[in-house]
């Protein structure tokens, strides 16, 4: 039990801010958003993003529209060195996208940053040491004077470096570690010393970063702490104040909402809020609020489903059913009073109103999902019992979506048929939406082989009752079979693959795999296929079938003729 009263810790001191004017403020445009999902992000990991991983999760970030992007700490591994080198020698940066390398305030270091720059065409040096008391007492016994002296000698190392590369745009950001929990004058101290060894001006502006190393105190101190720096700093129209909010007290997202209100032009963090700890600032979720506030971000989260699983895959890490806007359950309403509101709120809705529908703070369909678990599904109970069913009685264990999708069909059978729905029922209506749909296309046989490096399939279907003989190649079996189904005009998007065995341990050595495939074509929405079979290779084909059949064979190869 904690122990009243409680003198082992103290509020963190108000900051002297009598006429603050942030609290009277809205947040009216994006900042600039800095993605360090591969860097702060990666760090955090149980297993790091491998190179492909990161290069993948690069794009996606390109993508979605992120034009500043920290890729590496290049002077902390020969692997952080190769990614940042790769990325310039394969041309994969775009000309608008800027990429970001970190460096410690240590010479040795900083040299070694801009080897890995060479040919960039334009990069953000980002610089930092700790000046909080704590650390320059315990952990550095360094003097205030020693701090100031650390963080000058590195910037006019960079800026030497700089002009050493003159075909490479370099910007420099310098973050005072633990800004927080440093005393203000001295933060500015530092600061201005940092901009004046840069010779900042308008034209080339230097990135001050104030973060949250560690989140101390409520979110109105932090944006107490960044109106005060960002009334003080003596070359104000010369700075970017950034802004790296971590979530150790559960509240990054209104620290940096906040301090935006406070003056900051720039928010640093992950898209999802992983991170050291409890984690970085989630930029999906301060992006999106700001979106229902009818703010645009300037990043594109409308196919919020492929964003979550490229993260997932790259990460390894899960989202939250019920995270913000992307949880595979935020939209979904299990209380009958919510989805009667909802219903009713639908209904009402009309196109060229403002959004509003009772518990849903944002339309899913700007964010590419769709309205079907919102409206179709049972409550919790009936969602369990089901996925429990299958799972005790035929040993099939559903992936969370799959399970919200096959509830709608259960509640489409009991809206029209009414009465008890037995575990016998709830097999028959799986077996006829995912195994025996053999029309308009159907598997018959396949042949595995391989061309170089790479995996090459013979696949035989009947498309329509006409047989033929698809051939593709790929990086494995299933991405071999799309690239065969694209040459009959069957262009198809594989969003996730899992595979399970049908049978528990130790029952015996039959076990049948069990192959779950959600698939989505250009224009069409995401559907789950299952296939069964013995061998898993083939499993997997019949899902990839099994999902062609639902989302809508006839539409998909109108896509795919279109594409072509």
């Amino acid at each position: 039990m904690l122990q009243t009263p409680n003198t082992k810790y103290h509020a963190f001191p108000p900051v002297k801010l009598v006429d603050r004017n942030w609290p009277n403020r809205i947040i009216e445009k994006p900042p600039i958003w800095m993605s360090t999902d591969l860097r702060d992000g990666n760090q955090s990991l149980f297993e790091p993003m491998n190179a492909e991983k990161k290069m993948r999760m690069f794009k996606t970030l390109c993508a979605i529209g992120f034009k500043e992007i920290e890729v590496a700490f290049p002077s902390a591994s020969e692997t952080e060195f190769g990614f940042v080198r790769g990325l310039i020698e394969g041309g994969h940066i775009p000309d608008d996208v800027s990429i970001e390398v970190l460096t410690q305030a240590r010479e040795h270091l900083i040299r070694r940053t801009f080897e890995s720059l060479k040919g960039a065409k334009k990069a953000i040096v980002h610089v930092y040491n700790a000046t909080c008391k704590s650390f320059r007492d315990n952990v550095f016994g360094m003097s205030k004077a020693e701090v100031v002296a650390m963080a000058v000698d590195a910037v006019k190392l960079i800026r030497a470096e700089a002009e050493a590369m003159p075909d490479t745009e370099i910007t420099l950001e310098y973050s005072p570690e633990l800004f927080t929990a440093t005393e203000l004058d001295f933060a500015l101290e530092v600061c201005d010393a940092v901009t004046a060894a840069w010779g900042a001006t308008p034209q080339r502006k230097v990135i001050l970063n104030l973060p949250t190393t560690v989140e101390i105190a409520t979110p109105n101190i932090y944006a107490d702490q960044i109106e005060w720096m960002h009334r003080h700093l003596a070359r104000r129209d010369s700075v970017i104040i950034s802004l790296h909010p971590h979530n150790d007290r559960g509240t990054a997202v209104a620290a940096a909402e906040l301090g935006l209100m406070a003056g900051a032009d720039r928010v640093e963090g992950c898209l999802f809020g992983n991170g050291e700890r409890t984690g970085n600032v989630d930029l999906v979720t301060v992006a999106l609020n700001m979106y229902t506030q009818g703010v645009n971000p300037s990043l594109d989260f409308s196919d919020i489903n492929a964003v979550a699983r490229t993260f997932e895959h790259c990460t390894q890490l899960p989202i939250h059913p019920r995270h913000p806007y992307v949880g595979d359950l935020v939209f979904t309403a299990f209380s009958g009073s919510h989805q009667d509101a909802i219903k009713k709120g639908f209904t009402a809705q009309e196109a060229v109103e403002s959004w509003s529908v009772p518990y849903l703070p944002i339309d899913p369909a700007d964010l590419g999902r769709s309205y079907d678990s919102v409206i179709r599904v049972n409550s919790q109970s009936g969602k369990g019992g089901i996925a429990y069913l299958m799972e005790t009685e035929h040993s099939i264990v559903m992936p969370r979506r799959l399970q919200v999708e096959f509830s709608g069909v259960v509640q489409q059978h009991t809206d029209a048929h009414g009465g008890e729905v037995t575990a016998s029922d709830i097999w028959r209506l799986f077996s006829t939406t995912y195994l025996e749909s053999t029309a308009p296309v159907r598997y018959r046989e396949h042949h595995l082989y391989e061309h170089g490096s790479a995996q090459c399939i013979r696949l035989t279907v009947d498309i329509d009752g006409t047989p033929h003989i698809l051939t593709g190649e790929g990086n494995g079996p299933i991405n071999a079979a799309v690239h065969a189904l694209q040459s009959a005009g069957i262009a198809i998007q594989v969003r996730s693959y899992e595979e399970r065995s049908m049978v528990p341990i130790g029952e015996d050595g039959n076990a049948q795999a069990c192959a779950f495939m959600e698939v989505a074509g250009k224009d069409s929405g995401e559907r789950y296929g299952v296939g069964i079979d013995g061998n898993i290779v083939t499993a997997s084909l019949k899902a990839l079938i099994s999902g062609i059949n639902r989302v809508g064979f006839k539409q998909i190869a109108e896509e795919g003729q279109q594409a072509a």
